[in-house]
């Protein structure tokens, strides 16, 4: 496996080995000896999620707090979509830092999202089907994000602005200053 790192400090993408021949293909998704040794990440993978979407779904920004944060190792198994970890580890030099990357199932590539980032995606084509590793729980009270159209993110998901479809719940996330003013530390992320 190929793993790079993003320009956000702990954030990497990652592109599994893949075999194609007569019979069809072979992707190696994860190996955990290889993924710690080259990114670092020494946690454990405990919950798996799959979605799927319709062109023009935007999910999140979205983020657990607490003893809930999550790292997340995203992939696309159907589709195309525009993934987007922004930085909100209050103590990190790339604080309030975005990135994105193109995620496919024809280019196989995946994103890890480190504890304390807020992840999206925007879905590029029909019927795409997002799966992703998280290393902690989901838990309802301590889930948080941030407006997908915040100004000072200013984020480009690829998608104009009436194609654009959102959760009612992610309609009512706050922008990223409020986001801020909330937590006091990167402890809480």
């Amino acid at each position: 496996m190929k793993v790079t790192e993003t320009s956000l400090k702990g954030c990497y993408v990652i592109e599994p080995l893949f075999f194609k021949d007569n019979r069809g293909c072979f992707l190696l998704e994860y190996n955990k000896k290889e993924f710690q040794e080259k990114t670092g990440f020494t946690g454990d993978f405990v919950l798996g999620n799959q979605s799927t979407s319709q062109y023009g779904v935007v999910r999140g920004l979205h983020l657990q707090r607490g003893e809930f944060a999550q790292a997340k190792l995203v992939r696309v198994v159907k589709g195309k979509i525009l993934d987007v970890a922004v930085d909100a580890r209050k103590d990190s030099e790339t604080f309030g830092e975005v990135f994105s990357v193109e995620l496919s199932a024809d280019n196989n590539k995946q994103l890890f999202v480190p504890r304390g980032f807020l992840h999206g995606f925007s879905v590029l084509e029909d019927d795409t089907i997002v799966s992703y590793k998280c290393d902690n729980y989901y838990n309802l009270d301590s889930e948080d994000g941030v407006l997908f159209d915040d100004k000072d993110l200013n984020i480009d998901w690829k998608l104009k602005e009436d194609e654009i479809v959102l959760s009612d719940k992610d309609r009512m996330l706050k922008d990223f200053l409020s986001f801020n003013d909330i937590s006091k530390t990167s402890e809480n992320l």
